[in-house]
């Protein structure tokens, strides 16, 4: 009989490199390692070679760049998502899109199962397997680090790297980290070790060589740089006059805002699973996207419409960060954004600063500002009355009125 198969997420790390080795035998099955590709650069070199060596028997390392930006990142933040007021939901928006490909290959492969190498506290085993299980009920998942066996096994990273060396797994690891990264091509988020004090200060010299995507803002040039972003219904599709898909895009105003210390966030967030935890983002590409679409929005945005949209973006920022990308109601309000966003076109100029994003000009041709009408002077359009403002504001203090009038009864 042919042996089990389980599709592991694997980054070569000393995690999913003990996991991979693990699965193996405690299930004897053959372990199919996947990799997604979505930017994480040189962190990918020698990942096939290191996942066969550790015991897979079949390694994909699927470039999703593309499909990252285009579908899950544009989309994302045509809804305007920030979750808690300073995340831009960079890791939580790729884990739908690696569960996607998992279970894809899974079918393909014929695996009873996908594994991942998430903790059992945090927000990414809920994303994964919600993800799962909205696109594949009939996989199972599995969870190592929520298994007992395992983690009698594997008390601590000493027990890890003892491992690894016993059975000449090939992972480079130290027993002490000051912290950890997870790096797409949004952004990288840091947390852990050091970054578990709140009081730490992160954007210390003590801290300047973790940032990997941007120099500090006070390092940044003393020079501003304008950047002019092109939007067609709510997404970039150039910069500068040059027409480019959403990779292409993302790639540039990452290396503009890096080099200008653009996107660094510090924050103590609330994660799904109950606890508060400290992370660092650094966001550099995303923050000028963002910051772009909302000058755009300004200018061609209905004012209910995007008043609308933007009662809802709690909600769908939340979803997002829970694992609910493909649940039916990040869908129906994803229809609802992409309708807000029909006239969401025209360009946006902005200048980069050491650390700022300053708005330096917007235009569109679908434009609701009418300088005839909001003149100070006389409009040649008689579009406005003034003296229709006495009944405006003669109407809406009525209900103030009564009101005080009511207190004032009652004293």
């Amino acid at each position: 009989m042919a042996k089990n198969k389980i599709v592991l997420a694997y980054s070569g790390g000393l995690d999913t490199s003990i996991i991979l080795k693990w699965l193996k035998e405690t299930y004897d099955a053959e372990i199919i390692a996947f990799t997604a590709d979505i930017g994480q650069k040189e962190e990918l070199d020698g990942l096939e070679a290191k996942a066969l060596a550790t015991g897979a028997s079949k390694v994909y390392i699927d470039d999703l760049r593309e499909e990252f930006a285009k579908d899950f990142i544009y989309p994302m933040f045509q809804a305007g998502a920030m979750y808690e007021g300073q995340y831009l939901l960079g890791t939580s928006i790729a884990r739908p899109l690696i569960a996607k490909r998992m279970v894809e290959i899974a079918r393909a492969e014929g695996a009873m199962a996908i594994a991942h190498g998430a903790t059992g506290k945090g927000n990414d085993q809920v994303r994964f397997e919600l993800a799962a299980a909205g696109l594949a009920p009939e996989i199972q998942v599995i969870a190592p680090w929520r298994l007992s066996e395992f983690r009698d096994r594997f008390p601590g990273r000493a027990e890890m790297i003892a491992y690894a060396e016993e059975h000449g797994i090939p992972v480079t690891a130290s027993a002490a980290k000051s912290y950890s990264m997870d790096r797409n091509l949004l952004h990288i988020s840091y947390e852990s070790g050091v970054l578990e004090d709140p009081w730490y200060d992160a954007s210390g010299e003590e801290s300047k060589d973790m940032y990997l995507l941007s120099v500090s803002p006070e390092d940044a040039p003393d020079q501003p740089e304008y950047l002019e972003l092109e939007f067609e219904q709510g997404n970039c599709v150039g910069l500068n006059g040059q027409r480019l898909d959403p990779l292409g895009v993302m790639e540039k105003l990452n290396e503009l805002g890096g080099k200008h210390g653009i996107g660094r966030v510090d924050m103590v967030e609330n994660r799904f699973v109950g606890m508060k935890s400290r992370g660092v983002y650094e966001t550099p590409g995303g923050t000028i996207l963002f910051t772009a679409h909302r000058k755009m929005e300004s200018l061609t945005m209905d004012r209910e419409v995007m008043n609308l949209r933007d009662s809802l973006i709690t909600r769908y920022s939340t979803l997002v960060y829970n694992g609910f990308w493909f649940a039916p109601e990040r869908l129906a309000l994803q229809a609802l954004v992409t309708e807000s966003q029909k006239n969401v076109t025209g360009t946006v100029r902005v200048k980069l600063y050491k650390g700022n994003i300053i708005g330096a000009g917007v235009k569109s041709p679908v434009s609701l500002y009418n300088p005839d009408i909001a003149t100070m002077e006389a409009d040649p359009t008689e579009a406005y009355d003034q003296g229709d403002a006495t009944g405006f504001i003669r109407l809406n203090a009525l209900r103030l009125k009564v009101s005080s009038g009511v207190e004032q009864n009652s004293k």
